[in-house]
């Protein structure tokens, strides 16, 4: 059984993925141009005032919009999908007559929260053209740091709420574990580095503005359709695996009854 609801984890990621790359080839594309238009510029300027920034270029723009931007959003897609399926029937073992398909919704919701929205709050991602050549591997290594410490957490939160179910209701017992659990990951917010990399003015030796810096406006609209592309992936996932999975599960319980 759990082999087939991991299948049907990997399909749902699939179909996700899908959507959620098409989501972005509309609006996200257009919005890294104009970070690429601007990184451009910026060069251009750069070198008119005698500093020269050699680059290489290995995939064109076109391959990054299509093929690149597909090939990983597939890839992304169905590991989460599959990793949601195994974290379904952790709970749905444990969990006492679960309604597969509101399960599927309600740990959909809480993965999305938990592996993108929280980790989002601290570090939200750069168009492509932002960010320094020399930091990606810390920026990234502090990234991951976020996501695992609030995948560990809602764990944690998950467990208290659980114990806290013996002494309390079940709402003020998910209360409190919540509360507990936005506690933690504000203290592991504040520790955490903070990383600002987006492009100031520049200026020349005088001190004049000669290229002005990295558009406010193109970096809301990439984070916000970053968000967005996440959100098309998440609900498609929970969606899928809920119909799949309680038509499996479904089957399953009707011919348990029939047998008894």
């Amino acid at each position: 059984m759990e082999k087939r609801l991991i299948a049907r984890g990997l399909l749902a990621g699939a179909v996700a993925a899908v959507l959620a790359f098409v989501f972005a080839r509309l609006f996200a594309e257009p919005v890294i141009g104009r970070a690429i238009e601007y990184e451009d510029g910026r060069t251009e300027a750069a070198h008119a005032q005698g500093v020269h920034e050699h680059g290489v270029e290995l995939f064109t723009r076109g391959v990054q919009g299509n093929a690149g931007l597909g090939f990983g959003i597939l890839i992304f897609g169905i590991a989460m999908g599959a990793l949601f399926a195994v974290a379904f029937c952790l709970v749905y073992a444990r969990v006492e007559s679960p309604a597969p398909r509101d399960l599927s919704l309600r740990l959909a919701a809480g993965a999305f929260t938990v592996v993108y929205l929280v980790p989002f709050v601290k570090y939200p991602p750069n168009p492509p053209a932002l960010g320094q050549a020399d930091t990606i591997g810390s920026r990234t290594l502090w990234y991951l740091v976020m996501v695992l410490t609030s995948a560990v957490l809602a764990i944690a939160a998950v467990w208290l709420a659980r114990r806290l179910g013996a002494r309390l209701d079940a709402f003020n017992a998910g209360l409190s574990a919540a509360a507990a659990y936005l506690m933690a990951i504000t203290m592991v917010m504040l520790v955490l580095p903070t990383v600002d990399e987006t492009p100031a003015p520049m200026r020349d030796a005088s001190g004049a503005i000669i290229y002005p810096g990295f558009p406010a406006d193109v970096l809301y609209e990439f984070r916000l359709v970053s968000l967005g592309t996440q959100l098309v992936l998440w609900v498609t996932i929970g969606l899928v695996f809920a119909v799949l999975a309680g038509r499996l599960l479904g089957k399953r319980a009707e011919r348990v009854e029939s047998s008894a």
